[in-house]
């Protein structure tokens, strides 16, 4: 299932992006092919962003960075539960000023129940959700 308009999103599929699950963040390398990793995503849908903390020094970093270019870069994050899943796709970036992280870690501790430890190399790979896909 296709829902192109991020504010008719269903209270099931909203539901969904509360609980606690891992994820996946597939990003593209250079040579195109996808690279997926587990991760922990939060999503605003009034806002239309999710967020994935993470170091900086990460692969998933170095492969939004090198693709960003001047929209960003094409990523998805996926979950999935018994035969529940959910994708967001979209444009993302790299943030680092400390108040966007500490708000992104804020909305981790909250959906995962866990602070995570503090790291002054994290940074937030932001993306504007553009399309939502599932089954929740």
């Amino acid at each position: 299932m296709a829902i192109t308009d991020l504010r008719d999103l269903t209270p099931g599929y909203l539901a969904f992006w509360r609980e606690h699950h891992l994820c996946t963040l597939t990003t593209l390398r250079p040579d195109g092919s996808p690279h997926v990793v587990p991760v922990g995503v939060t999503f605003d849908p009034e806002e239309g962003v999710a967020r994935v903390i993470t170091n900086k020094s990460s692969r998933k970093v170095a492969h939004v960075l090198a693709a960003a270019g001047g929209d960003g870069a094409r990523v998805a994050v996926c979950q999935m539960h018994g035969r529940h899943w959910a994708t967001l796709e979209g444009q993302a970036r790299v943030r680092t000023e400390s108040a966007v992280v500490a708000d992104a870690v804020r909305r981790y501790a909250e959906r995962y129940g866990r602070t995570p430890r503090p790291n002054p190399d994290r940074v937030v790979i932001e993306i504007a959700v553009e399309r939502a896909l599932g089954r929740a």
